[in-house]
């Protein structure tokens, strides 16, 4: 006699994501966060892009309660820019996205907060660049990354220790920034 017993339909298997994908993803999120926040920063140093210079965006600063409005202008600048760099190359990620994700807490409450979270005006734009940051700093760059050609090895080698502490570093001095305000 033939047997009537039946097998329950098996769910197919969970593909999980290989690993050129995840690189490839990581890599694409870099360059699209990073190139964003670069040409940001390269308006406020050098007027690119149709941006305003440094001595605007100075005064722009101290409009908004920061001390020495053109000294923050240009840590903003340059956090901006190179901070920005640094996650296209994936070089030293932890600290650019630090530098990234800092800055853009500061764009989120003294700039953006009172308007909203819609573009033009609102915080969507500086929350998405620096929650991409902070992603980036939490994840690690990927393996299409310069991290992966430094000489010391603990640079090389991404440690979630290293992602944590750099978003904390960012968050801790974003916090200073913002209280030295006016």
């Amino acid at each position: 006699m033939p047997s009537t017993t039946t097998l329950a339909p098996q769910a197919p298997a969970a593909v999980a994501p290989t690993a050129h994908g995840y690189d490839l993803g990581l890599l694409l999120l870099r360059i699209a966060v990073g190139a964003t926040i670069a040409v940001h920063g390269s308006q406020k140093l050098f007027g690119w892009f149709d941006g305003p210079g440094l001595t605007a965006t100075g005064q722009g600063f101290e409009a908004l309660g920061y001390p020495s409005g053109e000294a923050m202008a240009l840590i903003a600048g340059l956090c901006e820019t190179f901070g920005g760099l640094g996650l296209m190359l994936g070089l030293l990620t932890p600290l650019a996205a630090a530098a990234v994700l800092g800055t853009m807490i500061n764009a989120v409450f003294a700039v953006h907060w009172d308007s909203g979270f819609f573009a033009p005006e609102g915080f969507e734009y500086p929350m998405l660049i620096g929650l991409g940051a902070a992603s980036l700093a939490l994840t690690g760059p990927g393996r299409y990354a310069a991290d992966r050609l430094l000489p010391v090895a603990p640079l090389r080698a991404h440690r979630l220790e290293y992602g944590l502490g750099a978003v904390a570093l960012s968050l801790v001095s974003a916090i200073v920034v913002l209280l030295i305000r006016n």
